[in-house]
């Protein structure tokens, strides 16, 4: 299993309000327009699953398979080219800020751990930073 961490970024709003925008994924129809255009396509999402299109990777879809309450929210890939386990963490600094972190799982062949590995942690840092400046 691979792992691979996003840097920990300071969040200007308390836990508890984080965690509830990002554990309902209906709450992320705001952040569609920060995305790149030509980086993903076909985005859409319900309260438990999200799916886009990325090049050259294909089209990815996301279910979260558990919620901690204001501490953690765990997807799992239903459909992808790569089959990975994604964790949002998110921990209390006071009572008007907190920290977050992403990390991923996956069982990657040695072979193309060398090509994917860079574009992979560099995806997972550009969506901790857009998560780390929408609006909670």
């Amino acid at each position: 299993m691979t792992q691979f961490e996003s840097g920990v970024k300071i969040i200007p709003y308390s836990q508890e309000c984080v965690y509830n925008k990002i554990s309902d994924l209906s709450n992320l129809e705001s952040v569609k327009d920060k995305i790149p255009e030509g980086k993903v396509s076909d985005l859409s999402f319900d309260s438990d699953s999200l799916s886009f299109s990325i090049a050259p990777a294909g089209n990815v879809c996301l279910r979260i398979v558990d919620r901690e309450p204001y501490k953690c929210v765990k997807f799992e890939t239903e459909k992808s080219p790569l089959p990975f386990n994604l964790w949002i963490q998110v921990v209390p600094v006071s009572d008007t800020e907190c920290k977050m972190k992403l990390t991923i799982k996956a069982e990657i062949n040695p072979f193309i751990k060398g090509m994917i590995q860079k574009p992979l942690q560099e995806g997972l840092e550009k969506m901790a930073e857009m998560l780390a400046h929408i609006p909670y």
